[in-house]
């Protein structure tokens, strides 16, 4: 039995997703999707960015946004500011805003200079520069505790892969740099942009990072999905850490969202979070979602944009576990995603399908499992194992 790390989990459907849509979306139905997933038990969601206009129009009326939408108690809403300017200006709604600053002073490079200077307009140089800065404030400040971090970690669409030993060794320097003043390391992120992550690297990379440095005991990821590869990273990492660990993640309803500055558009996509938080539940990690809500959240989206999106517990349902949830084993065939949704629309939802059954199905196991009964007996019980029909007995 694993013991999980606690999992943190932040929705940027507003913030990743819209960034790639069409600017037209009206404000009217920004306003309804974030104010309906305030209701979802979502405990952080990013309602869009203070960004310039002339570069990403799909937020220039984020102001009208903030003073629209309904804030929900116990949710923090944050939003996303590069420069002054821009936390200037989400400070001016703040409340309900929560300015986001990080907990540990950070030293971060993006390993790929092609992208950084794509998307930031500036090299992995002058990213680098701003270390001695970040240290020298930190102990002006008496800082405690610090953190590391790289972006673009395990790949680039520019440059091609990055082994795990690139990442530890640019990890390192800037560990270096946090133990010639005594400050401890504290936080380790590891950010994606360009889809490269799997698995395997995922999880040699944060297996690294605590057998190295043990007290690092909050990890933060930012994982793309334009590869699929996102939440069966998420998970390597989760398998990775223990109940003394902390794990940052993200992801969108629907998985949708894109960057213009790596060369895959909307394609990159993140992870859905129907899909992610279905998984840890299933884990027993408890998040507090109601997932049937965030469902709704997706179809939402999906009318809003005018495309399915990506997810696949919005499609299928989350798995059926309760007697009442349980599929009626007499239904006609269901074979398009308007059908599928019967797990939530009910049996209209598949009406006039095809009934190619001369029979009504019947079986003695969903008898059982209706009785409240489990479909088998445990080894050594009655059911299936010791009846007449049954051809291998004890």
């Amino acid at each position: 039995m694993y013991r999980w790390p606690t999992v943190n989990y932040k929705e940027e459907g507003m913030r990743e997703g819209m960034q790639i849509e069409d600017s037209q979306i009206s404000i009217d139905d920004k306003v309804e999707l974030l104010d309906a997933l305030s209701e979802t038990g979502l405990k952080q969601i990013v309602v869009g960015s203070f960004v310039s206009p002339k570069w990403t129009p799909q937020m220039e009326r984020i102001d009208e946004i903030v003073t629209r939408f309904t804030p929900k108690p116990g949710v923090t809403y944050t939003a996303l500011a590069l420069n002054s300017r821009g936390v200037e200006r989400a400070k001016a709604y703040s409340p309900p805003l929560t300015i986001e600053r990080d907990q540990f002073p950070r030293l971060g490079v993006h390993m790929c200079d092609v992208f950084v200077r794509r998307n930031t307009n500036r090299s992995q140089a002058q990213e680098m520069e701003r270390w001695p800065q970040v240290v020298a404030q930190a102990q002006e400040l008496n800082i405690k505790e610090a953190g590391i971090g790289t972006n673009a970690s395990w790949g680039s669409n520019f440059l091609g892969e990055f082994p795990v030993d690139d990442l530890m060794t640019m990890l390192e320097r800037q560990h270096s740099m946090w133990d010639e003043v005594g400050i401890k390391v504290a936080s380790a992120s590891m950010g994606d942009p360009m889809s490269h992550c799997t698995p395997a690297k995922v999880e040699e990379s944060v297996y690294r990072v605590k057998e190295k440095w043990p007290e690092i005991n909050n990890i933060r990821l930012h994982l793309h999905n334009g590869r699929n590869m996102a939440i069966a990273s998420a998970y390597a990492a989760m398998r990775v850490l223990g109940p003394e660990d902390t794990l940052d993640i993200d992801g969108t309803i629907g998985g949708y969202g894109g960057c213009p500055y790596c060369g895959n558009g909307r394609a990159t996509g993140m992870a859905p979070s129907e899909d992610i938080l279905h998984m840890m539940e299933d884990m027993g990690i408890e998040t507090g979602v109601d997932i049937d809500k965030l469902i709704e959240c997706v179809w939402m989206a999906e009318k809003v944009m005018g495309r399915e999106l990506y997810g696949h517990v919005s499609k299928a349902g989350p798995r059926p576990k309760s007697v009442s949830s349980l599929y009626n084993i007499d239904m006609p065939f269901v074979e398009t995603l308007e059908q599928a949704k019967h797990f939530k629309v009910g049996p209209s939802a598949y009406e006039g399908g095809i009934y190619p059954y001369r029979e009504p199905i019947t079986s003695e196991y969903r008898d059982r499992v209706d009785q409240g009964k489990p479909a088998y007996d445990p080894a050594g019980g009655e059911w299936p194992w010791k009846q007449d029909w049954f051809p291998a007995k004890d």
